[in-house]
């Protein structure tokens, strides 16, 4: 099973200065900044996957620039994500059509042609049809039951396009893999999507529309599918956002995914953003600690306005905190020490009061529980990344997207081991016959 990890320009500053927080001074972003593969001296992943959508062009806005997105079309995907180095040759690079990015509109604004193009053009090793997202789901309809009108005609259009892109690929002599996305309201609906992508063709088969699902939901999606198409057809889920419940998809011969919620979650998740492998099949989570800057913080500077705090204390907090972090990393602070400090700068953050205030309250201790853990364990210790080797402690504090990135960059790394301890292949192959199933709705 491949771990794609789905980039949205991840990249930090390898020059960023911890102490003075902040890059040098004629640094260019993109040119001077690192991908987790350059930065960690090795790829986190099986391969990379990029949105139409996140790219943008004058239909849809995406993050890249319009010089990035002019370079990226220029010199292909590979070589602008800079994976043309031999060491990272055998990494996939998948696409898809960023279906999120359009969901307002009736119809995609891409045509199945313009993307079999631009996947080609662009040195994509796999490719997605043009799919239309459905939200809609219902776990408890059978066949093509159920769907709201809007539903089925995006099924519909997933589905056209899907035709029309796969003839495209044979059109044009494609070198990448087309993959036909499946869209559905429902089980039942999805495997009859899955059957007819089959029919057409397709021996890799993505799953879309999986996001806002639950595992169980999204494991009655799979079983369904499975039940209709071939052993030997691959899928894909697409922005599997239940990825740290992977070790539970045992049975359905997952062959890849894609996610970006180990990176996400670094600055994202409240309680469990730094990872560790754990001592059973799942991961260990720890708290990073919080130590905003107290100038640019939007909440203290509102607490400021309104004469809550002083701007030059929070300042001296702020230093106070960061000063005992990294000499309870040196061995210098002891850990109650150190935890007060983090606590009294968390107060105005968490409570909007001074410490003193509301120190026993609920909020703080609980963050003062969580925390304590994380300064017992000292987690950053335990790990031989690179990032934690070199940025030692302040890997652990929440704080700025160069801080924050490089611990969800630690995160991949630890992710991926994760992945590939794990054995998630089909325990039991369906026969021969199954490709051949109808579904309910045409029994």
């Amino acid at each position: 099973m491949k771990f794609i990890f789905a980039d949205s320009l991840d990249y930090v500053d390898p020059a960023f200065d911890f102490i003075a927080d902040r890059s040098p001074a004629d640094r260019q972003p993109y040119w001077d900044d690192a991908y987790p593969h350059e930065i960690l001296g090795y790829a986190p992943y099986d391969g990379v996957l990029v949105s139409r959508g996140i790219i943008g062009d004058h239909r849809v806005k995406g993050k890249y620039t319009a010089s990035q997105a002019r370079r990226f079309h220029l010199v292909g995907a590979r070589k602008f994500l800079r994976l043309d180095k031999p060491e990272f040759a055998h990494l996939n690079i998948f696409g898809d059509c960023g279906a999120f990015t359009y969901v307002q509109e009736e119809r995609p604004p891409y045509t199945p042609a313009e993307m079999a193009e631009f996947y080609d053009e662009c040195g994509f090793t796999h490719g997605c049809s043009v799919d239309h997202i459905i939200f809609d789901f219902d776990a408890s309809e059978f066949g093509l039951a159920g769907g709201s009108e809007n539903a089925k005609e995006r099924f519909e259009i997933t589905l056209e396009n899907a035709d029309g892109f796969r003839r495209e690929t044979i059109a044009i002599g494609a070198d990448f893999t087309p993959m036909g996305v499946v869209q559905g309201w429902s089980p039942g609906s999805m495997a009859e999507a899955a059957r007819r992508l089959v029919a057409m063709g397709y021996d890799y088969l993505a799953l879309g529309g999986m996001v806002p699902l639950k595992s169980p939901e999204i494991k009655l999606c799979l079983q369904a599918i499975r039940d209709v198409i071939p052993s030997a057809t691959r899928l894909h889920i697409l922005g599997f956002a239940k990825a740290d419940d992977i070790d539970s998809f045992h049975g359905y011969d997952i062959a890849s995914f894609d996610t970006t919620s180990p990176l996400i979650r670094a600055f994202k998740d409240a309680k469990q953003n730094y990872y560790l492998p754990g001592n059973g099949p799942g991961l260990r989570y720890f708290t990073s600690i919080r130590v905003p800057q107290a100038i640019e913080n939007p909440k203290l500077q509102r607490g400021v306005k309104k004469g809550m705090f002083r701007a030059e204390e929070l300042v001296r907090l702020e230093a106070l905190a960061l000063n005992s972090l990294r000499a309870f990393d040196r061995g210098e602070a002891d850990l109650e020490e150190t935890l007060h400090n983090v606590l009294v700068y968390s107060a105005p953050l968490v409570e909007e009061k001074p410490y003193e205030d509301c120190k026993d309250s609920i909020v703080l201790t609980r963050l003062a529980e969580r925390y304590r853990v994380t300064l017992t364990e000292q987690p950053w210790k335990q790990c031989s990344c690179r990032i934690c080797q070199d940025a030692a402690i302040d890997v652990i504090i929440f704080r700025g997207s160069n801080r924050n990135k490089r611990r969800g960059i630690h995160n991949l790394a630890i992710y991926h081991e994760h992945i590939e301890r794990l054995d998630l292949k089909r325990a039991v192959y369906p026969t021969d016959d199954l490709p051949h199933r109808l579904c309910a709705a045409e029994q």
